[in-house]
């Protein structure tokens, strides 16, 4: 893996990167625009040169009440994910990933840290149901649902496209959606660094030191 730098301007220019449909086996984290490229890189980071813009998303959290995303994270390490509970792979692994890498910071760090997970089927993904799936992943992590379109309109801010759930050809309602993780910087609260879904448990351990205090990975 390389570490690259992306024009955040052309992704959203392109209406964003293409979308994996979980379960799919589809490749969903390919970039549109590359400015430049460190290669022989092992690191799984995108440094964006022009750093996106924190959501305005005003949506539910696990508890039921209102959770306004720039307000609650403001100065925060901050991770953010779009997906749903009921995805088969990718979605829970990536969480997964996160939960394992976070275990390994100090503790101080651990509390500071916020990692908020979005879903994009926010009709099955109610409050009570992001809560019970999130627990067995990290009761830390922060869940978010609402209404669809705000949720979408939210996601194309960073770049990452999500389409309404569906049947596929068997019948199983499926998310097709962008599955980047992006971090938000505590110092300028800029989403200046982007993980596709092939990063690692491991590439977030080593990050996350970092991403906590607004460094570059």
């Amino acid at each position: 893996m390389r570490t690259k730098t992306f024009a955040a301007a052309a992704l959203l220019a392109a209406a964003s990167l293409t979308l994996t449909a979980c379960g799919s086996g589809d490749a969903g984290d390919k970039p549109v625009a590359v400015v430049s490229e460190e290669a022989g890189s092992d690191k799984a980071a995108t440094v964006l040169d022009k750093p996106f813009e924190k959501p305005d998303l005003v949506l539910t959290d696990t508890q039921g009440k209102k959770y306004d995303l720039r307000k609650e994270t403001e100065g925060k390490p901050t991770l953010i994910y779009f997906g749903y509970t009921h995805c088969p792979d990718v979605c829970p692994l990536t969480m997964n990933n996160l939960a394992v890498a976070k275990k390994q910071l100090p503790k101080a760090e651990q509390e500071d840290l916020r990692v908020v997970f979005v879903t994009t089927d926010p009709q099955r993904d109610t409050s009570a149901e992001l809560g019970k799936w999130l627990k067995g992943i990290d009761p830390e992590f922060i869940g978010l649902t609402g209404d669809f379109a705000t949720i979408q309109a939210g996601a194309r801010t960073l770049g990452i496209s999500i389409d309404p759930p569906h049947k596929d050809k068997n019948g199983k309602i499926v998310s097709e959606h962008g599955t980047q993780v992006i971090a938000f910087s505590p110092k300028t609260d800029g989403g200046y660094v982007l993980y596709g879904e092939d990063a690692t448990v491991d590439d977030y351990t080593k990050d996350l030191p970092k991403i906590v205090k607004g460094e570059n990975p």
